[in-house]
């Protein structure tokens, strides 16, 4: 029999930049869905916000802010802040690039992540410290 189970959880940044690793609230949310076999979506309910996962190391996460500021620079004109003046439109290319969601694996009540894997939110706004808000759907029997 097929089950959907559905969940949020709230992760509060400090500041543009935060890599926060929610596997452990993820994990807990799998516990909970009593899902043996099936699959985990997330999902970040804001716009200048992304989830990915990484080796949750220092070297890794500083390698990734580095990119991510190459893609979409700081001095780097943006049409968003001259229309809206808030100068967050690297935020939102940013979020843009990595996405809002993403998909896991679910087998013997546990997450299908790789040894190094771990399951991140990153902050990208430039007006941080912020509420975000991460919604899970599991599927699955």
């Amino acid at each position: 029999m097929k089950i959907v189970f559905r969940k949020t959880f709230s992760v509060t940044s400090q500041r543009e930049g935060d890599i926060i690793d929610i596997t452990p609230e993820v994990k807990k949310t799998v516990r909970e869905s009593t899902i043996r076999d099936g699959l985990i979506h997330l999902f970040v309910r804001h716009s200048t916000a992304a989830l990915t996962t990484i080796e949750f190391e220092p070297g890794v996460l500083s390698d990734l802010k580095r990119a991510l500021s190459v893609l979409a620079p700081d001095d780097a004109n943006y049409a968003h802040n001259t229309r809206w003046g808030d100068g967050n439109g690297r935020s939102h290319v940013k979020a843009a690039l990595v996405g809002p969601s993403l998909s896991i694996p679910i087998e013997g009540g546990n997450l299908s992540c790789g040894t190094w894997q771990q399951i991140v939110l990153l902050e990208l706004d430039v007006n941080a410290g912020r509420e975000r808000t991460v919604v899970c759907t599991v599927t699955g029997e």
